[in-house]
């Protein structure tokens, strides 16, 4: 058996700089997507577009429509140092907690200017060293921030973004995330609609991406390591056609491991959620058992990242392991605009 105490070594695998996907693939549903089989533990290798034949006229897709603002931006010090400022989570209509590096330069009473129109003072540190900020600006921030911000592409990703939209999934709308929900950037609004006319249902929960998409593993042991909190919704339409899908013994399919945290942290034993909000920080690894979802489609994530440690709670970790030395092998591209898995 298994042993239960896992270290974050027990989810590293080796992958080669040059599978790391630096733009994303057009049209959007022409990525790669690698299925796997629970029941036969049978790899297949598709095209995204393929996922019309491999669901069912019944099955429930759960997509997060948080939409990614341009949570990037640079300001000055007084004494003329440049820091980097990522917006993480909105606490009220002027104050923000934020990600400054250097954070040296980030003293609680500092204040820093964007630009003509944005400053921004440091009010308070938190634990884990981020800055509670309140900014200063005129009219809406909204619209401020369209004009100073630049979207917080991940570190990994070298090129430039051309086109912003595709770091935001076609049914994105509600302003907040510091990230993308990235299992959903493969899908086209005519894919979803074909979808819709073979009977797949979706429904939209929201998941506001933080800095817990930024935050590695850094404990030895990983039930060590906490989780940053991120906010959520559940509404009562997406509750009611849940719960309705697993009353009828229907698949739920989580549309990226946002869905995931979302379903999970709301689900009861037998996977019925309610309509609710609020802040999670649940930390998904084996041996857990899913309540809610029973399939998942996802892009390939970081070694040793809480996210590959997610995905195991579905397949057991030798099994993910495996899956992605396969796809290593088999050239598929990895990450953020990287192809996707579709875990049934």
């Amino acid at each position: 058996m298994e042993k239960v105490r896992y270290t974050k070594k027990d989810f590293y695998y080796d992958l080669p700089e040059d599978r790391i996907a630096q733009t994303p693939a057009e049209p959007r549903d022409s990525s790669r997507l690698l299925v796997y089989d629970r029941a036969t533990k049978k790899v297949t290798d598709k095209v995204f577009s393929d996922i019309y034949d491999l669901l069912q006229a019944g099955d429930l897709l759960v997509v997060n429509n948080t939409k990614v603002i341009p949570a990037r931006m640079y300001a000055r010090t007084a004494h003329g140092g440049v820091v980097e400022v990522l917006l993480l989570k909105r606490y009220d209509i002027r104050t923000w907690e934020v990600l400054m590096r250097p954070g040296k330069k980030g003293k609680i009473g500092a204040t820093l200017t964007v630009s003509d129109e944005l400053s921004l003072t440091v009010k308070d540190i938190t634990e884990s060293g981020e800055r509670i900020v309140e900014f200063s600006y005129e009219g809406a921030f909204e619209e401020v921030l369209s004009r100073v911000g630049t979207m917080p592409l991940p570190p990994y990703i070298k090129a430039k973004l051309e086109n912003q939209a595709r770091y935001n999934t076609v049914y994105s709308k509600v302003d907040g995330s510091a990230a993308a929900p990235t299992a959903g950037l493969h899908f086209t609004e005519s894919l979803i609609n074909r979808l819709k006319e073979k009977g797949v249902e979706f429904a939209e929960v929201l998941l506001h991406v933080g800095l817990g998409t930024f935050r590695p593993v850094s404990e030895e042991i990983i039930t060590d390591h906490k989780m940053h909190s991120e906010y959520y919704e559940i509404g009562e339409t997406a509750a009611e056609k849940i719960n309705r899908a697993k009353r009828e013994g229907r698949r739920v399919i989580a549309v990226g491991t946002t869905s995931v945290r979302t379903l999970e942290s709301v689900a009861d034993e037998n996977g019925f959620v309610r309509p609710c909000s609020g802040n999670t920080e649940i930390f998904l690894y084996p041996p857990y058992k899913m309540k809610c979802v029973d399939a998942l489609v996802t892009n390939f994530h970081l070694p040793e990242s809480t996210l590959i440690m997610l995905v195991a709670c579905l397949t057991g970790r030798e099994e993910i392991l495996g899956v992605y030395e396969y796809a290593v092998g088999a050239g598929y591209r990895f990450f953020s605009f990287g192809d996707a898995c579709l875990f049934l």
